[in-house]
């Protein structure tokens, strides 16, 4: 598939998370597989004000490519002076508008899918960002409407395509949904009928076999992993090995899991120093370690853990 002038090998895709998809874990999710890779969301207000601590949640490497910068914002102005500044000081392949993140201290500023409520404000921002970063692919990630009443698929995205955006991302839930209930795969096929850019479905991927069927049930051109791959970046090594058609790996055994763990550790101490880095690390700790017996005691010995070598010590323990 091609995501304007870019070519992508694999439609498999890492979700944009936030508090997730850091470098470190990026880099893992690109070894097993993915296609793309995202960053976190970021502020446009940081970028404006190079905030130190926004500016390394873009910083990547060249392995990571393609990847997308994800941004995020309440102004025309503002989300159009960010795009530029960050494509002049970072070049990356994408740059990606959140239009969907649907948590309150967010959307109460007039940002990610608070932009759903008017359509107008989305066009006016999302123009100013196509316009700013003119050789480089505007894409957009998105929820299906404010709540149930007030769905905007498919007339959101020809509003997108029509003003140049090259690819739309869909997580076909509302904002008030949140991640309640189950997200509506068939709106997703509808967006798809649409529009004649790439459409990204995205939204209940639990299994490998889950993404298959979503090419099947909605003819989206890529899709994209979140919840699913958290503590399991293997998750892309057999999606696409399926996709592809080829053998299915086995699954990782829990040595190869708590090494990816300590691995992944290691490399948060590098990327954001160790103080920084255990903290981050507990919620991946409750991700990785789920599934055989003694678990919860690990998990539970590891978040009250103090420091990083009484964490390496537990996580050397298991197995």
């Amino acid at each position: 598939m091609k995501i304007g002038n870019l070519s992508i090998k694999t439609p498999i895709f890492l979700a944009p998370m936030a508090g997730v998809t850091d470098y470190p874990f990026r880099v893992l999710c690109k070894e097993q597989g993915a296609g793309i890779v995202y960053s976190e969301f970021v502020s446009a207000h940081g970028i404006i004000r190079e905030n130190s601590k926004t500016l390394q949640m873009i910083e990547f490497s060249d392995f990571e490519r393609p990847i997308g910068i994800q941004i995020f914002g309440d102004t025309p102005e503002v989300m159009s002076k960010a795009a530029k500044q960050l494509n002049a000081k970072f070049s990356p392949d994408i740059i990606d508008i959140n239009y969907g993140c649907p948590v309150p201290k967010i959307t109460k500023k007039g940002a990610g899918s608070a932009a759903l409520r008017d359509l107008c404000l989305m066009d006016d921002i999302t123009a100013s960002v196509v316009e700013s970063v003119p050789n480089t692919p505007v894409t957009v990630k998105m929820r299906a409407g404010w709540n149930s009443s007030s769905i905007v698929i498919p007339e959101a995205g020809q509003r997108l395509e029509k003003i140049g955006v090259k690819a739309i991302a869909l997580h076909p839930r509302t904002t008030k949904e949140g991640y309640s209930g189950s997200a509506n795969w068939q709106l997703i096929k509808d967006l798809k009928k649409s529009v004649s850019i790439p459409i990204i479905g995205n939204g209940d991927i639990k299994t490998p076999n889950d993404v298959t069927s979503m090419f099947k049930h909605t003819g989206c051109d890529a899709v994209m992993i979140g919840r699913a791959a958290l503590g399991n970046p293997w998750f892309f090594k057999e999606a696409v090995a399926i996709y592809e058609g080829g053998d299915i790996p086995s699954p990782p055994t829990i040595s190869i899991r708590i090494d990816g763990c300590k691995n992944h550790f290691a490399n948060m101490i590098k990327w954001h120093g160790e103080k920084t880095a255990t903290n981050l690390m507990r919620k991946h700790f409750g991700w990785y370690l789920r599934g055989f017996e003694g678990a919860s005691s690990y998990r539970q010995s590891l978040v009250s853990a103090s420091n990083r070598d009484e964490m390496f010590s537990i996580l050397n323990s298991i197995v």
